[in-house]
């Protein structure tokens, strides 16, 4: 096996302390081999005790704004102007975009009904840059577990979607996926009008290299200034079973 043709490097010391390898060191956080999880082909158990692959959330600021569910989402105040999203927080990681709905085309200029947009944010996860390795994804398959709050802003009858794609090495095949819209009647809801999504990827078949995640939140913009619909705390994690 890997484990036995590799020379496992030891950990500093403490005073007193047992040497302990970064191999025992994984096994000891992750218990690899009760659980059955084949092992890298070429381990560097230092690099992936550093990297923590597991039940860490792999997206970038997944709060960019700093909003708190814990309370309701916080009102713009009357005719706030379109601003630069990236003014409102630290969007390093995501992609951004707009686009517009299907049934704004033919609205005409200076209507008094309020302008309709989606605003598109998007990252790309590379599982084997953050820690994960082949032989775990195709054979074991942990599970992908995927969560986002989003606000009830009621801006419309759907105000958030959410798009996530197990992507092949390519970075473009789909090879499982996931959709939803909201909110929906019996969605989990707090009281602070904060909406929770979440979907469990497990048994998804080999060559999964990438996860995709897209969130599209609704915006509405009319005389009286600008609606937004916020979304906050996304999250894309890895589980192995018990």
């Amino acid at each position: 096996m890997a484990s036995q043709q590799l020379q496992a490097q030891t950990l500093p010391l403490s005073p007193g302390a047992q040497p302990r390898s970064w191999q025992q060191e994984v096994e000891g956080a992750w218990e690899l081999g009760r659980r059955g999880v084949p092992l890298p082909r070429d381990p560097d158990w230092k690099a992936l005790c550093e990297r923590k692959p597991f039940e860490r959330n792999l997206l970038q600021n997944p709060n960019p704004e700093g909003v708190n569910i814990s309370e309701p989402a916080p009102h713009l105040p009357p005719n706030s102007p379109r601003v630069s999203l990236e003014s409102l927080g630290n969007f390093s990681g995501w992609a951004i975009s707009t686009e517009k709905p299907p049934q704004e085309a033919g609205k005409k200029p200076g209507s008094e009904a309020p302008c309709f947009s989606w605003c598109v944010k998007q990252q790309q996860v590379d599982l084997l840059a953050e820690g994960l390795w082949e032989e775990l994804l195709d054979s074991y398959q942990p599970n992908i577990t995927v969560m986002d709050w989003y606000e009830d802003s009621r801006l419309a009858q759907t105000v958030y979607q959410l798009h996530v794609r197990l992507l092949a090495g390519d970075g473009q095949t789909p090879l499982r996926e996931f959709h939803h819209e909201g909110p929906e009647h019996g969605a989990s809801r707090e009281e602070k009008n904060w909406c929770h999504v979440s979907h469990v990827f497990h048994g998804y078949g080999p060559g999964v290299r990438y996860v995709h995640f897209q969130h599209r939140t609704l915006n509405a913009e009319a005389p009286g200034g600008l609606c937004r619909t916020r979304a906050t705390d996304s999250s894309v994690s890895v589980q192995l079973r018990d």
